[in-house]
């Protein structure tokens, strides 16, 4: 049982959080980023007292065998618990695949658990060295980088989304595509962002199309949400 793991909820089957299969999604608590368009904020604090018993969680994921093929780690910020690797060996005792949503706060814990996952949604926020305007935390972009960089160099299979907040300028989203097609990401997906009352308040940059098919040269794949 892993008793120090805090776990906020759960959704039994997705079919948006692991492009290509159906998975549940473990949803961690816990972040200390404090992103300016966060929609998960209750998520942002770790209250045992609220959080789901693993065991149950377990339970649960047994009785969705052969209906979901992977769980997604997602959050909140799951890299913040410590406990993380022991879950993921959990789920993998179960015979399912893994998958993690983070956006990179903890390098060397990525670093310990990079082996054993299956594939990774990074969540990169703004131009590294802009990381401040959107996290509201100090160094969040050296951060996020250096988990980048692990990641590209794992062979693990990942995509970057990006959060189009409509204050960050049309040519930091420009210049943010491109530094990570040079260092190697090769699926981008653009996320459209949505207010506190879940309203979707559209980035100018997703009308101009001649600019958007312009950028999608840069990836493989590339995808708007």
């Amino acid at each position: 049982m892993n008793d120090q793991l805090f776990v906020g909820g759960i959704v039994s089957l997705s079919m948006t959080d692991y492009p290509g299969h159906l998975a549940a999604v473990v949803f961690m608590q816990g972040c200390f980023w404090r992103c300016v368009y966060c929609h998960n904020r209750h998520l942002q604090s770790v209250l045992p007292g609220e959080s789901l018993p693993w065991e149950d969680i377990i339970n649960l994921l047994k009785a969705r065998e052969g209906l979901v093929e992977a769980v997604v780690f997602s959050g909140g910020e799951p890299l913040l618990q410590e406990s993380l690797a022991n879950a993921i060996a959990d789920v993998r005792e179960l015979g399912f695949k893994v998958g993690l949503h983070t956006s990179g706060a903890f390098p060397d814990r990525l670093a310990k658990i990079l082996h054993s996952l299956d594939w990774v949604g990074f969540d990169v926020k703004h131009r590294f060295e802009n990381y401040l305007e959107i996290t509201n935390i100090l160094n969040s972009g050296i951060s996020a980088r250096k988990s980048l960089d692990l990641l590209i160099a794992s062979g693990v299979d990942f995509e970057v989304r990006m959060t189009l907040y409509e204050k960050i300028e049309k040519s930091a989203i420009v210049d943010v595509l491109k530094e990570i097609s040079a260092l190697g990401v090769k699926t981008v997906a653009l996320q459209k962002c949505r207010d506190k009352n879940e309203n979707v308040v559209e980035h100018a940059i997703f009308s101009d199309k001649t600019l958007l098919e312009d950028l999608s040269k840069y990836f493989d794949n590339f995808y708007i949400r």
